[in-house]
């Protein structure tokens, strides 16, 4: 008898586990919040872009999607936690060419986000901007190459870190150019700034939403644009192609990716609710009057965008001779 209530209740555990993993697993996602982990310090042009996008895509899909900034050389740290994280959803993590650069500038990686994760959707794009301190004495980018040129090796250029397509733009100036000029890495772009504004370097290399406000409130000037046609958001700026730089152009954009293994229906999930949050026109014009143009895209999209920016940068660190990290 004893032995027949021992099965019987054991019958009973292991149908009540059961019944629990099935609920668990035909829970609707997100169930739970979910975190995006950014690459860059906060103010930044993806830090920027994330929390516009996520907050919409948290509405749609009625959970919170919280940003965990993980700013670091080649972002690493941050590409690391979420490779680690259950491929259950709830870990995402903010891509962009910065993943294709590091492919062509690391010796080895500790995991291939360009061709391992699971993409799920681009997010915006971002034009590159030559900007100076409001008192600089440099007027035009041509202004930038007289002085470069009539003072080899003393032009500082500020960026973010080392391997950002900040560096590498800034970089590609100089070669582009036939210039020798220090580039100069921060941390941040609230630093770039802060350097321009302190004049602890002449010129800065940044994406434009970190800037706008700066540009909006005079505080800062553009001097060119790196992308062959001029920009709607500043269109009385010339690019640095008809200043002096023929060919120059220099662009960024942002994503999301998913670790490997993500089950297929909650990437298409998460692009559903990307492209109703990028659609939105409050968040469209957000993202726009940021500095960026916004575009939802699919994986593939993702993926042929990595291996175009792969073979750009490659180009770039090699004609520079810039050493692998």
């Amino acid at each position: 008898m004893n032995r027949m209530t021992s099965l019987i209740k054991s019958a009973a555990v292991a149908a009540f586990a059961l019944g629990c993993s099935v609920s668990a697993a035909q829970q609707p996602y997100p169930s739970k919040p979910v975190r995006v982990v950014v690459p860059y310090a906060p103010g930044g042009a993806g830090d920027l872009v994330s929390r516009i996008v996520t907050r919409k895509v948290g509405e749609i899909m009625g959970q919170a999607f919280v940003v965990d900034n993980r700013p670091g050389a080649g972002a690493i740290a941050a590409s690391e936690a979420v490779a680690k994280a259950e491929p259950d959803g709830y870990t995402i993590l903010l891509t962009g060419n910065n993943f294709a650069i590091n492919r062509a500038l690391f010796k080895s990686l500790p995991n291939d986000v360009m061709n391992d994760f699971n993409h799920i959707s681009t997010l915006a794009f971002f034009e590159m901007v030559m900007v100076v301190a409001d008192d600089s004495p440099f007027k035009t980018v041509q202004d930038v190459l007289d002085y470069a040129r009539a003072n080899p090796g003393k032009l500082n250029i500020g960026s973010i870190n080392v391997g950002s397509t900040q560096q590498l733009a800034a970089v590609l100036f100089q070669t582009a150019a036939g210039i020798q000029a220090q580039v100069v890495p921060y941390r941040s772009s609230a630093e770039v700034i802060s350097a321009l504004r302190s004049k602890d370097v002449q010129v800065g290399m940044e994406l434009m939403p970190p800037v706008m406000g700066q540009l909006s409130s005079g505080a800062l000037r553009a001097i060119g644009v790196a992308s062959l046609k001029r920009s709607p958001l500043l269109p009385q700026v010339p690019t640095i192609d008809q200043s002096g730089v023929p060919g120059y152009e220099a662009s960024s954009w942002n994503g999301l990716s998913a670790p490997p293994g993500t089950p297929p229906e909650v990437v298409a999930s998460l692009q559903k609710a990307i492209a109703r949050a990028i659609a939105d026109p409050e968040v469209s014009q957000k993202l726009v009057a940021a500095g960026t143009v916004p575009r939802a895209g699919t994986s593939e999209q993702i993926r042929d965008q990595l291996n175009s920016d792969y073979t750009k940068w490659k180009k770039v660190i090699e004609q520079a001779n810039i050493p692998l990290q």
